[in-house]
């Protein structure tokens, strides 16, 4: 812990400052930062990665309780003390209140395809049935959207992409990542909203 947090602080201190106070070598500390990651810090950062991509997806709206909810769902064997360390180490937290930002263009000409989907969310096999969404999360330099295909089955994230612009395309690289993962079968159904931007227009379309 020492470490690290002479790590964290060596910006503003100088490394033979920082070690001289808290009582640790210069060249333990040197070792300590060349070391390689330990199979622990490998699983965390991987753990770190899968907490924050759901609650991303989530629209930081996701807790704790749910984001355990979410990775046991997934078949992973996961405590909530774990998840609560994740969250605190990358500093995140469920945001329930939020400037509200347009993500769908209802205002259109284009052709509206039937629902297929029929709000039947479940009983669907893997790969038989997708939905997508475009969500926006706040960054220091600005907006970025964030578009996310969901599969009904494993209710897990198959596709995404993310892009300073809200447009058709970043809809379609979400949906050519989520094929070239899953390598659907003729007959899938992808369900959106009733927006332009993928050309899909709330609907559910055969792909």
């Amino acid at each position: 812990m020492k470490y690290a947090f002479i790590d964290a602080h060596r910006d503003g201190y100088s490394v033979s400052r920082l070690c001289r106070v808290l009582g640790v070598s210069r060249s333990g500390y040197c070792q300590w930062r060349n070391r390689p990651p330990s199979p622990r810090a490998q699983a965390n950062a991987a753990l770190d990665a899968e907490v924050a991509a759901i609650y991303q997806t989530s629209r930081r709206s996701y807790g704790r309780p749910r984001i355990v909810a979410q990775l046991r769902s997934q078949g992973k064997r996961i405590g909530g003390e774990r998840v609560r360390r994740s969250l605190q180490r990358q500093g995140l937290r469920p945001v329930y209140k939020r400037p509200y930002r347009v993500t769908t263009d209802s205002d259109h000409r284009l052709p509206v395809a039937p629902n297929l989907l029929q709000r039947r969310f479940d009983g669907w096999s893997p790969n038989q049935a997708w939905v997508s969404d475009i969500t926006f999360i706040a960054t220091a330099e600005g907006w970025l959207y964030l578009a996310a295909i969901l599969d009904l089955a494993s209710r897990r994230i198959v596709g995404w992409s993310m892009s300073e612009r809200i447009n058709a395309e970043l809809v379609c690289q979400a949906l050519r990542s989520a094929c070239w993962q899953r390598k659907p079968s003729p007959g899938l159904i992808l369900h959106s909203d009733q927006g332009s931007q993928g050309g899909f227009n709330r609907s559910s379309q055969h792909l």
